[in-house]
């Protein structure tokens, strides 16, 4: 089978996401990376859930995880009869979908793939947790495809040689957009705010642009307004963790305030993704509260005396009108009309593959 993570960095690749083998599931840990290449390793469905939840992996990293764990839960109850199998997955897809409270909805799909892949592999007689695997690399591969779409739509927008903004780890997309770029011999300068308290645009997207070749750089969470002013930034891109119907876009903490800074000072703000159907609104949307101790240390060392309080909300909600256009695989939509995506016939970024 090909796979459409071929020649894109070291933590885009499937099997350094997340991976199962041999009763086994193991984790790249984002926590750390790129300071030092470490898995985190599950023996149990119940432990891939508490690495999602834990932040081992981030940004799109957890759908690849959730799908492993279901190979590995499926390995757990392999002995069982066929019904005690069936309702054993059921069980743990609830179980993993439910490991962070805002992308329930879309890990809810991934574990349904999951199960449905598993039923028809017990219908043949087959391994079920090869199936599952099998089903994860078709369904990374259509999702990397979709972004791959994504990609070019987004990069149309880039001015030659532009300057770029990004905010959190948009996992695929990142790669995906330099992937293109580079296609198209458009020498793009990253910026990334770092992404307090994991760091993850400091870590994990500069990494894997650095991989890729471009020239980036990292910025405090507190420079957005300074570095678009003043390194003449020309577009603010974000992937979003989810995109409601009625144009809210939901992405890690910090990108509402620097889409409100991109539009004052005249920079379009483009989401990327596809609206979710779970959400046509966005007072569907629960916000995930984190630790507070999070804030209160950077990379482990503590920075606050003790007895401040922190606080963590996960995300934040950018309006439609901050929102220049969400980009898509089947192209640039107004925040204003996402219902037509899927009046399109368009099927979303995490649909079921099977």
């Amino acid at each position: 089978m090909e796979r459409a993570d071929k020649g894109l960095a070291f933590m885009l690749q499937y099997e350094n996401v997340a991976w199962y083998e041999n009763g086994k599931v193991r984790i790249l840990d984002r926590r750390i990376y790129p300071t030092r290449v470490e898995f985190v390793e599950c023996t149990t469905h119940q432990e891939v859930t508490k690495a999602i939840t834990d932040m081992v992996t981030q940004s799109a990293g957890p759908y690849t995880a959730a799908a492993m764990g279901m190979a590995l839960a499926a390995y757990e109850c392999r002995n069982m009869g066929e019904a005690e199998q069936k309702d054993y997955l059921k069980k743990a897809a609830w179980t993993i979908s439910h490991a962070r409270p805002t992308t329930v909805d879309r890990m809810t799909l991934i574990c349904e793939g999951c199960y449905r892949a598993a039923e028809v592999a017990m219908a043949a007689g087959l391994d079920v947790s090869q199936a599952i695997v099998d089903h994860t690399v078709r369904t990374n591969n259509d999702r990397y495809n979709k972004i791959r779409r994504i990609a070019n739509y987004l990069v149309d927008v880039f001015p030659k040689n532009g300057k770029i903004l990004t905010q959190c780890f948009g996992e695929t997309i990142v790669g995906q957009m330099l992937a293109v770029a580079k296609e198209r011999g458009n020498d793009l300068k990253i910026y990334c705010a770092e992404t307090r308290p994991y760091f993850q645009g400091a870590r994990l997207t500069a990494s894997v642009a650095k991989d890729m070749g471009f020239d980036v750089t990292v910025i405090t969470d507190n420079m957005p307004a300074f570095a678009i002013q003043n390194e003449k930034i020309d577009v603010f891109t974000s992937a979003a963790d989810v995109i409601c119907q009625d144009g809210y876009v939901v992405n890690k903490v910090g990108t509402f305030q620097i889409a409100i800074v991109a539009k004052y000072m005249g920079i379009p703000y483009f989401a990327t993704g596809a609206p979710d159907r779970g959400h046509p609104t966005v007072d569907t949307v629960n916000i995930e509260m984190r630790d507070p101790d999070f804030v209160l240390q950077a990379m482990g060392v503590r920075t606050a005396m003790e007895g401040v309080k922190g606080y963590y909300p996960s995300f934040d909600i950018t309006p439609p009108h901050l929102v220049s256009g969400v980009v898509t695989d089947a192209g640039i939509y107004s925040p204003y009309d996402l219902g037509r995506y899927f009046n399109d016939g368009n099927s979303g970024e995490y649909s079921i593959v099977v």
